[in-house]
């Protein structure tokens, strides 16, 4: 009964025709196995389900009903837009598993553990603290992503202000709104931002245009915080943290590999993905290197707070695979479920109707200001996704 529904179709991104089926059995199963499943994962505060689980569930389950119920004539376009799906999920999980392997490896080599002592050390209150920490926050976002660079900052501010939970939750604040702003001007800022840069929607340098609005967007919330901002100094300590045996190359290596991947994706023609994991041969060349020397270089030196001088055994050899084992894996596997959700639902005919609807009858502006609240509530990679897999009309001046 479903094969009426032939005279309604529309058009993909790669130029094929699909059905229309959002007002089918099919599409309506397919809507509540994801709706069901995303529930689950914003309640995972309080069943303490990791969110993963759900949409990989209901991702394999959307495709399962599609398979079987799916009308078309070509017994082979529910087979090449699952590949399709799968071949976008797997560069943007190669390449944040590089990048979250490097980060790794850094904080394994003690590298924000010295940041954190350095801070301790210098004496700030914890008013210069708050602007030093979001500062550090604004810049390091777009090289390590605006979630991985929150978590860390975090992790300093927790260790500095301890005895001061206004400070904690004022920096903390403070360090989220500049992670994100920071990642908007740059493709490794965000995993949307790099989404954006992967489609070749826009080119490397052109998301810079953006440096100015998100420094606006840092200011003027952490201005509105300064003065509530404690203006006393945390206690303080005489420990001093060097970083690891290699330290300082694993940074310079990482930096190295952003320029690879840069210079793939935009003199190459290649997919940016490529030229991260030609990066993490740098970092398994240089691992090696730190195994292979580790009988002759296995400490690390550090200072108590007392001032007596001791030795941290660098005991175990550096294992690349170690860091890698330690990457988030629950959030790389979330992406493959979201994505793979997503992707199923566009097939079915969901996003081209939502697209007609924001980006035609709502017009981009309005669209992407509700897009832009609907990612606050729900999340921005699913909506991200969405929005690129609908492939909406728009100039960049009111476009992503």
């Amino acid at each position: 009964m479903l094969t009426g529904l032939a005279g309604q179709a529309w058009a993909s991104g790669s130029g094929s025709f699909h059905l229309d089926l959002t007002s089918a059995p099919i599409g309506y199963v397919a809507l509540g196995i994801f709706i069901l499943a995303y529930a689950l994962v914003m309640a995972e505060e309080f069943t303490h389900l990791r969110k993963s689980k759900p949409v990989i569930f209901a991702a394999g389950l959307i495709w399962l009903v599609i398979s079987v119920a799916y009308p078309g004539n070509d017994p082979d376009a529910v087979e090449q837009a699952l590949r399709h799906t799968l071949l976008e999920y797997a560069e943007l999980m190669l390449f944040l598993l590089v990048a979250m392997t490097y980060i790794n490896a850094m904080e394994e080599r003690f590298v924000f553990e010295s940041l954190r002592s350095w801070l301790v050390r210098k004496g700030f209150t914890y008013r210069q603290l708050f602007w030093i920490t979001g500062t550090l926050a604004f810049f390091i976002s777009p090289i390590a992503d605006n979630l991985t660079t929150a978590l860390l900052m975090c992790a300093v501010v927790l260790a500095v202000g301890a005895d001061n939970p206004r400070f904690i939750s004022l920096a903390c604040i403070n360090i989220v709104v500049a992670a994100n702003a920071g990642g908007a001007f740059s493709p490794f800022g965000d995993i949307t931002t790099l989404m954006v840069w992967q489609k070749k929607i826009i080119d490397f340098f052109t998301f810079f245009a953006l440096f100015l609005p998100s420094v606006i967007n840092f200011v003027i919330p952490a201005l509105l915080m300064h003065w509530a901002v404690p203006q006393v100094s945390p206690a303080s300590s005489d420990e001093v943290i060097f970083m690891k045996r290699g330290g300082r190359e694993i940074i310079f290596l990482f930096l190295l590999t952003i320029c690879t991947a840069v210079s793939f994706h935009n003199f190459l023609h290649l997919p940016p993905t490529v030229g991260m994991m030609t990066g993490l041969a740098y970092l398994q060349f240089f691992g090696f290197y730190l195994k292979k020397t580790h009988g002759t270089h296995s400490s690390t030196a550090s200072q108590s707070s007392e001032g007596a001088n001791e030795i941290v055994e660098d005991i175990l050899p550096f294992d690349i695979f170690q860091r890698v084992a330690r990457v988030e894996w629950d959030t790389l596997l979330f992406f493959y479920g979201v994505m793979l959700c997503v992707g199923g639902l566009g097939f079915l005919g969901y996003l081209a109707l939502v697209s007609k609807v924001l980006y035609i009858q709502w017009g981009p502006t309005f669209a992407n200001t509700m897009i832009g609240l609907l990612s606050a509530i729900v999340d921005n990679i699913p909506v991200m996704f969405a929005v690129l897999t609908m492939h909406p009309e728009m100039s960049k001046a009111n476009g992503f």
